[in-house]
C-alpha cells in the first residue's frame, strides 16, 4: 500500500497545490516501486480547513485536485496499469459547510437535526469532551442560531456526525456505493473508531485525554453498525476495507477483522507510534533521548503474532500525521540518513500483515523542521499555538517539539528533481519545499543503484518472490538486544533471518543460528562476511 497525500505529490496548472492530473502523470512512477494498492488522502470538496478531512460534498471533487473528469481518468490509469485504488472515507464528521450541517444548525426541527450530536444551552454545558484541534481542546461548540452546543471530536469546523440516526448510517452508504459503483477497490475509513459515542455523556475521570483511545475508540453499537455496513455495502464488492485505529490490543484488533464476524478486512493500530512519546493527546512531544528498542520490538512482535491464527494486521512507521519515517525512527544525518531509511523500509517489508508506505520515504525525505510558526499550514499547530499564546505557554519549547513531531513536517512537497520546487510545481507550492531536495530526489537517485530509492524497489521484489516474507511465521530472536532487531519468517520449510542494526554503532547479534549455508537475501552495507557484527543501521535478509 502506497500513500498519497494529492496535495503535495505533483502539481500540473502551477497553482502551487498537487492535483490529479499530477499524480496521473507519475503513475509510472509508482508503477516502478513495486507497490499493489494506492491510498488517496481525501479529494472529496472542502473548505480545507483541515487539508480536505472536513468534507462538504462526499461526491464531488476539490476545485484544487481538479474534476470528477480528472478523477475517472486517473482511476483508469491505475487500473490499466494493475494498480488499485483506495478511497478516504471521512464520515466521523464532516464540514460545517456540508449542507447536512447547514439544515442541522438552522432549526431544532429541520429533518437533519439529528444527524449531529446537539445539547440544548438551556441544560446548562454538557458533560466535557476534549477536542484534538479545539484552541481549548473543548469538543462543544456553541452555536447561537439554536440556542445550542454541537459536539466536535476535531475542530470546530468538523461537526460529529451521530451514528445512531440510522438515516446517517444509509446516506453514508449511498456515498460509498457511489465511489463503489465508479470502480474504486476499497477505503480507508478515517477516525471510524470514533463514530460510535454514549450519548449518555458519562463523566470522564480527570486525565483521560492522556488515553484517548480508550475512552473515544470502540463506544457503543460500533460493531453493529460495522457489521450492517459490510452486509449492506462492503460484502456486495470485491474490495478491502481498513479502519484507522482498529483496537487497541491485537485482541481488540481481531473483534474489527476475524473473517467470521464480518466487518472489516485490516487492522491498523496505532499502538506503534505512540513508542518514545512523552505525553498524550496532541500535547505529546518526542522524548529528546529517543525510544527504547526493546519497547519497540515488544510492541511490533505482539501484533505481528496477534493474527498469527486469523485477521490480518498492517504495519507502518510512517504517514500524513506522522513525521518523515527516517527523522523519527532512524537518522537523519548526511552520515546515516540513507542506511538508516533502508534499514527500516527492510522492517516493513519483511513483517507480515500489508505494509502501508508513506510517499517519499521510499527516498529518505526528511522533517522540515520550520522554525518560525507562520510556516506552518497544519491546523493543530495553528491551533495549540494560538492556545499557547492566549495562556502564556513555552513558545520556544513548543516550536522546538514540531521541528519533530508535527505533521507538516511529513506534508513537505514531493521531491522529483533538483531543479526549482524539486520539479514539484512551477509556482508558489502551498507548503515550503524541504531545501535538501537538491541532493534527495527522485532523479538523482533513479541513476544511483545503491539509493535508497533503488533499494526499495529490490525489496518490494524481494517480498513478492517470496511468500514467507508475506505469511510466514514469526519468531522474535535475541530478545533483549538494545541494539539490534532480530527475527525469522518461516514457511513450508522456507526461512529467513532479518537483521537490523538501530543504531550509530555496529553491533553483534546472538541468534545461535549458524549462518554457514545462509546466502544474504538483500543487504544495505554490502556485507562481505557472514556473521560479522552489524555496521551502523545495517540490515540483511538471509535465507537459511
Amino acid at each position: 500500500m502506497y500513500q498519497v497525500y494529492p496535495r503535495s505529490f505533483k502539481d500540473s496548472n502551477g497553482d502551487g497545490i498537487g492535483d490529479l492530473i499530477g499524480i496521473n502523470s507519475k503513475l509510472d512512477y509508482i508503477k516502478s516501486l513495486g507497490v499493489d494498492v494506492v491510498w488517496l488522502n481525501p479529494i472529496y470538496t472542502s473548505p480545507n480547513f483541515d487539508n480536505g478531512y472536513d468534507v462538504s460534498d462526499y461526491k464531488n471533487i476539490m476545485k484544487d485536485f481538479g474534476t470528477m473528469a480528472d478523477f475517472d481518468n486517473l482511476l483508469k490509469g491505475m487500473h490499466k496499469r494493475g494498480l488499485k485504488l483506495i478511497m478516504d472515507l471521512v464520515v466521523n464528521h464532516s464540514s460545517e459547510k456540508a449542507e447536512w450541517f447547514k439544515q442541522s444548525r438552522s432549526s431544532r426541527t429541520n429533518k437533519y437535526r439529528n444527524y449531529y450530536h446537539w445539547w440544548p444551552a438551556e441544560k446548562g454545558k454538557p458533560t466535557p469532551r476534549w477536542s484534538f484541534f479545539d484552541v481549548n481542546s473543548d469538543a462543544w461548540q456553541y452555536d447561537k442560531p439554536t440556542n445550542s452546543y454541537y459536539l466536535h471530536y476535531f475542530a470546530k469546523q468538523q461537526p460529529d456526525l451521530n451514528w445512531e440516526n440510522p438515516l446517517v448510517r444509509q446516506d453514508v452508504y449511498k456515498i460509498m456505493r457511489f465511489w463503489l459503483d465508479k470502480g474504486i477497490d476499497g477505503f480507508r475509513m478515517d477516525a471510524f473508531q470514533y463514530v460510535a459515542k454514549d450519548t449518555t455523556w458519562p463523566a470522564f475521570p480527570t486525565g483521560y485525554e492522556l488515553n484517548i483511545q480508550k475512552y473515544y475508540g470502540n463506544g457503543p453499537h460500533l460493531h453493529d453498525y460495522l457489521k450492517e455496513m459490510n452486509r449492506e455495502v462492503l460484502s456486495k464488492y470485491d474490495i478491502m476495507s481498513v479502519s484507522e485505529g482498529a483496537g487497541t490490543t491485537p485482541e481488540g484488533a481481531l473483534q474489527f477483522v476475524d473473517p467470521a464476524r464480518h466487518e472489516l478486512n485490516m487492522a491498523y493500530h496505532f499502538e506503534g507510534m505512540g513508542i518514545g512519546l512523552i505525553g498524550g493527546g496532541e500535547s505529546h512531544h518526542m522524548n529528546p533521548k529517543g525510544y527504547n528498542l526493546l519497547e519497540f520490538k515488544k510492541v511490533y512482535s505482539t501484533w505481528e503474532t496477534g493474527f498469527e491464527k486469523k485477521g490480518w494486521g498492517t504495519i507502518y512507521l510512517g504517514n500524513h500525521d506522522q513525521p518523515r519515517m527516517v527523522s523519527r525512527w532512524g537518522n537523519d544525518s548526511s552520515a546515516f540518513r540513507e542506511t538508516s531509511s533502508e534499514m527500516l523500509s527492510t522492517f516493513i517489508l519483511t513483517m507480515g500483515g500489508t505494509p502501508y508506505y508513506y510517499a517519499g520515504d521510499e527516498l529518505g525525505m526528511t522533517n522540515i523542521r520550520f522554525t518560525n510558526l507562520k510556516d506552518y499550514r497544519d491546523i493543530s499547530v495553528i491551533n495549540r499555538a494560538q492556545h499557547l499564546k492566549e495562556t502564556g505557554g513555552n513558545m520556544a519549547e513548543f516550536i522546538e517539539a514540531n521541528k519533530m513531531m508535527a505533521r507538516d513536517n511529513g506534508r513537505t512537497p514531493f521531491q522529483w528533481d533538483s531543479t526549482a520546487n524539486a520539479g514539484f510545481t512551477v509556482g508558489k507550492p502551498w507548503l515550503k519545499v524541504n531545501l535538501n531536495y537538491i541532493k534527495i530526489n527522485v532523479a538523482t537517485e533513479n541513476k544511483v543503484s545503491t539509493s535508497p530509492l533503488n533499494y526499495f524497489r529490490k525489496l518490494t521484489r524481494l517480498r513478492k518472490e517470496n511468500i514467507a516474507l508475506v505469511y510466514g511465521k514469526y519468531k522474535l530472536l535475541d530478545k533483549d538486544n538494545k541494539s539490534i532487531y532480530a527475527y525469522t519468517r518461516e514457511l513450508n520449510g522456507t526461512r529467513f533471518l532479518i537483521l537490523l542494526n538501530f543504531t550509530s554503532k555496529s553491533a553483534k547479534a546472538h541468534t545461535g543460528i549458524n549462518l554457514r549455508k545462509a546466502s544474504v537475501m538483500i543487504d544495505n552495507c554490502n556485507r562481505l562476511l557472514k556473521g560479522e557484527a552489524l555496521q551502523p543501521y545495517e540490515a540483511v535478509v538471509y535465507k537459511l
